[in-house]
């Protein structure tokens, strides 16, 4: 079994004094793996003070180099000794108007140059009230696979995120989850991704007094943490219940 995944988005928060005070509260935890996710500024400071903690980013170009203002390239990202970066959040997906065929290419750009890619995916609040929740993620991970295919896309990470439940403090119920996380796992199959190598993470209000019911879900491999992942004690004790007994 693969030990399970919780990594942190700290979303757009820090500050050079904020980090510090963070990191130092912060250690790996065994029979864990962990990363945390931050801003493209503070890349070099976290490389430098995490402890047993890997480093990931929170987007990816899809272009590798050439006349993209703003842009950042997975290759930078290497550099600066990465080992993850999410794809494809929803906050992505809504505010910046990131499409499915896209997130595709960033996640191909991300496996060519060594990363590992989170992949988000997940429904709007109308897309489960209409029994649409599958097929909305069903129709994002396609789009990944198109362009990657099925050896490659055995390489990424998954994260589920149902969009209702993103930092409004209600997260999905176990049932809801592991529904939607089983759902996962057999579209890889039947795709013919080596479907048990690929953690799939619940992202979505993850706290500390719900996380060790929603890790106990069968085909949940961990965490993507937003706002707690802020909260050095309350992080720690996220990943603390991802241990598997």
């Amino acid at each position: 079994m693969l030990k399970k995944l919780v990594a942190g988005n700290w979303k757009l928060n820090g500050s050079l004094a904020a980090n510090e005070a963070l990191l130092s509260a912060l250690a790996a935890v065994p029979g864990v793996d962990v990363a945390v996710c931050v801003p493209f500024p503070y890349l070099a400071q976290v490389g430098e003070g995490l402890r047993g903690i890997e480093l990931g980013a929170q987007n990816v170009s899809e272009y590798g180099a050439g006349a993209y203002t703003g842009e950042v390239s997975a290759a930078m990202l290497v550099e600066f000794a990465c080992r993850y970066v999410i794809v494809g959040h929803s906050e992505r997906r809504a505010l910046f108007a990131e499409n499915d065929a896209a997130i595709g290419r960033k996640a191909a750009a991300a496996i060519k140059a060594g990363l590992v890619p989170i992949v988000c995916v997940g429904e709007t609040l109308a897309e489960r009230e209409a029994g649409q929740a599958m097929e909305v993620v069903g129709r994002q991970l396609a789009a990944v696979l198109d362009v990657v295919g099925a050896a490659k896309m055995g390489q990424m990470v998954l994260a589920y995120e149902p969009v209702w439940a993103i930092g409004a403090g209600r997260s999905a119920n176990a049932a809801q989850v592991g529904e939607v996380h089983s759902g996962i796992r057999a579209w890889l199959r039947a795709q013919g991704v080596a479907a048990d190598d690929v953690r799939i993470l619940y992202g979505g209000s993850v706290k500390p007094d719900n996380a060790v019911e929603l890790f106990a879900v069968a085909d949940v491999d961990g965490g993507l943490i937003g706002g707690a992942s802020l909260v050095a004690d309350d992080f720690m004790t996220i990943c603390r219940a991802a241990v598997v007994k």
